[in-house]
């Protein structure tokens, strides 16, 4: 399912069509779209009730939840205590402690939502799918007329999602564009507060159902009005050229000459000494041989390493397997990225951490199931039903297949 009625989760946070938000918008300039240009709320993803469920009963700990009041981050100890008798951590939640910091005006920041919250584990799949990066996402529940933040810029762009309540947003340009992860805006702490100062490109309220797209680096702030007012900060870690610049680097690293050390006696002090052996390397990195798809791998491997696909569910999995039958639809599991390689000893679907090798007769069933369209156990493209459903076993025990709808 890609969100209501089957839309995207990225035409659910824009009012253009993606070509348009990809030509005029993404990493460029902020966009603002209003509830009556959007397909929907965002009330599906979260609500008033699922935050006092989130805080009063499902035992969040830190740093699940960090509370912030007038741009200083509380200590935990002001909003945690220990489960008690049988879940005796000593950072859970406790609520009432969260509601008396709450009632004097601090913000709750509910993290990591996208691990947490099943609405938004499924939203933020979706979402990965249709930017092609990696997707984090955050609740703020800020009370009346409360500033959690002082004004600050990201080092990833965000869609904020207005849940519920009002938010007044000031949006300012950037002071250092297109910052990396370790470019945090204290660096830069004056003069964002400088630009801060100046008149800014958007002073725009959102209400329930708005979104409000900022690229990494420009500087925000935001204020709730008139009641609480609840966000959802959906996170994109954009990869760049500079991950492509590392990754290339690190291939350099096979070869004997990158690897050479500087001359003897060498003064690393005197930049006149060590500009010779700057330009000699780049000029040797040309005659460097870079397979573009060693690069491209270790680009994979990386996105794969801070993303994850659907969750699987043991014990529905294994219920399946014990009762499996020939109409039961399994599908590939979303998310889930695999490699499907044909040799002399069958066919194997590589996974991060894994390989599972079939015999070659599977390929065309593997191949068929890769596509991610469901497919009944029992009917796999050049098996018969017996061989279909030990097939289909094998690859729901691994995690690879999940279970569809019974028949």
């Amino acid at each position: 399912m890609r969100g209501p009625e089957n839309r995207s989760a990225l035409s659910r946070c824009i009012s253009h069509d993606t070509k348009r938000f990809a030509d005029e918008f993404w990493g460029r300039a902020p966009l603002l779209s209003r509830a009556d240009e959007l397909p929907t709320p965002f009330t599906d993803l979260l609500s008033v009730d699922a935050v006092d469920e989130l805080v009063a009963e499902r035992g969040v700990r830190t740093p699940f939840l960090r509370m912030a009041h007038e741009g200083s981050v509380l200590p935990r100890e002001s909003y945690t205590a220990s489960g008690g008798f049988g879940a005796e951590m000593p950072d859970q939640v406790d609520s009432a402690k969260a509601l008396a910091e709450f009632a004097a005006g601090a913000t709750m920041v509910l993290q990591g939502l996208h691990r947490l919250w099943p609405p938004l584990i499924r939203f933020s799949r979706d979402l990965v799918d249709d930017v092609g990066h990696p997707v984090q996402i955050n609740a703020y529940v800020t009370p009346s007329s409360s500033r959690g933040f002082d004004p600050h810029y990201d080092v990833h762009d965000v869609f904020v999602l207005q849940v519920s309540g009002e938010k007044r947003w000031l949006i300012h340009p950037p002071v250092h564009e297109h910052p990396l992860s370790n470019q945090p805006w204290t660096d830069h702490r004056s003069a964002v507060e400088r630009m801060a100062a100046t008149e800014p490109t958007l002073d725009v309220v959102l209400r329930e159902g708005d979104s409000l797209y900022i690229p990494k680096g420009w500087i925000h702030s935001a204020t709730a009005l008139g009641e609480t007012s609840i966000h959802l900060t959906v996170g994109m870690a954009a990869f760049t050229r500079y991950d492509v610049a590392l990754q290339m680097l690190k291939t350099w690293a096979d070869d004997p000459a990158m690897r050479s050390p500087l001359p003897l006696g060498i003064d690393l002090t005197d930049v006149d000494a060590v500009a010779p052996h700057v330009l000699s390397t780049l000029d040797a990195l040309g005659a460097v041989d870079t397979d573009p798809q060693a690069v491209a791998e270790r680009i994979r491997s990386r996105f794969l390493d801070t993303t994850r696909p659907e969750p699987v569910r043991p014990l529905r999995t294994v219920a399946t397997m014990a009762s499996l039958t020939d109409a039961d639809e399994v599908i590939w599991r979303h998310g889930s990225s695999a490699r499907i390689v044909e040799g002399a000893g069958g066919v194997s679907v590589v996974l991060p951490g894994k390989t599972v090798t079939l015999p070659l007769v599977c390929a065309p069933a593997v191949r068929r199931l890769h596509e991610g369209k469901p497919a009944r156990a029992g009917e796999l493209d050049g098996l018969d039903a017996d061989d279909s459903k030990v097939v289909v076993t094998r690859l729901l025990r691994e995690g690879i297949l999940v279970p569809g709808r019974k028949r």
